[in-house]
């Protein structure tokens, strides 16, 4: 949402990460609470990605269904995967809500919804975040027993296969493009950004936290791009959110502090500590300059005072050759004085002879 740069960056260390522990390159993107907009998916299409996984927003798709294959707007070569939040929701927030209707919900009910799907729709995509199993729905409300039996129900009692999303991509044609000019999550009811940039408090450290990215990668300290990129959690501005009501309880649920209030002073705080080492890391990587450069001046200076010396030598040579060709010089204006004599005495025996015609 700010730095593209550092977006690239994180995701290029992440695709990194991926091949190192799973020998495998990534072909599909999934961004952070699956943040999406056309521009995001022309950006995750330009670092070679094939597609994306993105929430299938009500005020994106109006009267469409999430269960096809659509694409970018921007670059149709990205594919995207929705998801259909519904049947998403009823297990990673509802699974254990005893009020809910539905409850409890087991694993043949669930395919029996999966059954309910019309015919000419092809996928269905099943998006959650692993805090689903174990933190949010609690190994208590019986989540594992869930899970463990839903393939074999899905197997026996409906036509649905699993796939992964590259191969969902692969397999099916898409529809069409999705525009999304502005940027859905599949955060509370609006599936918008403000779940972490709703209030001036998540604001403020948000541009706070960007303005300082260009002295970040100024220092050439890796400790502090590290922490930079702790810094950048989606979390820290999540726990500054004011929302109330359903939303509400969902945010204080995985919120450590009190108010958001006291979330964002501490973020601030540790924020003001951080600008102080990006400084000083800066000054001292100026000071490590200004020796460097310093140091080869000096020694530009030398070679300079030597190759004037050099210069002063030759020119002293020089002189000293000059000198001597000069000394030259009289002794052959003393042969055009012998020269000039005899022609003045030659001008005398002419005079002399004239005189000596007239007298006789």
């Amino acid at each position: 949402m700010k730095g593209k740069e550092e977006f690239a960056r994180q995701v290029l260390a992440h695709k990194s990460l991926i091949k190192e522990h799973f020998g495998q390159e990534p072909e599909v993107f999934r961004n952070t609470e699956l943040v999406y907009s056309d521009e995001i998916g022309s950006m995750v299409a330009g670092m070679g990605y094939k597609a994306m996984l993105t929430e299938g927003a009500k005020h994106v798709l109006g009267w469409k269904s999430p269960n096809f294959l659509y694409c970018n707007a921007i670059n149709p070569k990205l594919k995207l995967l929705l998801k259909n939040f519904k049947l998403s929701d009823d297990i990673a927030f509802r699974f254990s809500n005893k009020g809910w209707p539905e409850y409890p919900l087991t694993a043949d009910k669930y395919v029996e919804w999966l059954n309910q799907t019309p015919k000419n729709e092809e996928v269905i995509n099943l998006f959650m975040d692993y805090e689903t199993f174990g933190e949010h729905q609690w190994e208590e409300t019986g989540i594992f027993e869930f899970m463990k039996a839903l393939p074999e129900s899905v197997f026996r009692n409906s036509p649905f296969t699993f796939s992964t999303p590259s191969e969902v991509a692969k397999k099916l044609q898409v529809v069409s493009a999705a525009h999304v000019p502005n940027p859905i999550s599949w955060a509370d009811e609006e599936r918008d950004l403000t779940a972490w940039l709703g209030n001036e408090m998540q604001h403020e450290a948000f541009e706070k936290l960007y303005s300082l990215g260009e002295k970040v990668y100024a220092t050439n300290d890796d400790s502090i791009k590290q922490d930079y990129a702790y810094l950048q959690v989606s979390d820290h501005f999540y726990y500054m959110s004011t929302k109330f009501f359903s939303d509400g309880e969902v945010h204080s649920y995985f919120n450590p502090y009190d108010t958001p209030y006291d979330a964002f002073i501490n973020y601030m705080n540790i924020l003001s500590d951080f600008e102080i080492r990006v400084n000083a890391s800066i000054r001292s990587h100026v000071d490590n300059d200004v020796a460097r450069l310093s140091k080869i001046i000096r020694e530009k200076d030398e070679q300079l005072e030597k190759l004037e010396k050099r210069l002063s030598a030759k020119t002293s040579d020089t002189a000293k050759k000059s000198v001597t060709a000069k000394k030259s010089i009289p002794a052959k204006k003393s042969t055009t004085a012998k020269t000039s004599t005899t022609a003045k005495k030659s001008t005398t025996m002419k005079k002399s002879a004239t005189s000596a015609k007239k007298k006789q």
